[in-house]
């Protein structure tokens, strides 16, 4: 396995703070591709490329982020194996951390909502 990267939180983007909420929400023991791939749509409220998506998901295990498990393909219904993932330690640190600038962001714009709503896709601010 490569070598972990320092974490900052500079380091943890917009699509991987929606693929860290996206596990989270999905819920341990439930993370795999396909209902991660659900969330990540509905909290980004459009459709993602699949590829990104697993893109992003090695991206966030090799910095340490989270870490996935494959199940036996013997087991699964098409014979496949999938690919369950959870959260780290760190992975939960730094998505705390984006949920607190965000709010802080938020608090800050509170006075401001008319001229967001002006420039906001209709039924969004």
């Amino acid at each position: 396995m490569p070598e972990r990267q320092i974490l900052t939180r500079e380091t943890l983007g917009q699509f991987e703070q929606l693929i860290l909420t996206a596990i989270m929400t999905v819920g341990k023991g439930s993370a795999y591709g396909v209902p991660i791939y659900d969330e990540v749509c509905k909290l980004a409220e459009k459709r993602i490329n699949f590829g990104s998506l697993y893109v992003t998901l090695d991206r966030l295990e090799r910095k340490g982020l989270v870490s996935s498990r494959l199940t036996d393909p013997r087991k699964e219904p098409r014979g496949r194996s999938k690919r369950f993932y959870q959260l780290e330690s760190d992975g939960l640190r730094l998505l705390q951390e984006s949920v607190a600038t965000s709010l802080r962001v938020a608090d800050a714009l509170s006075g401001k909502w008319s001229f967001i709503r002006k420039w906001s896709p209709k039924g969004h601010a």
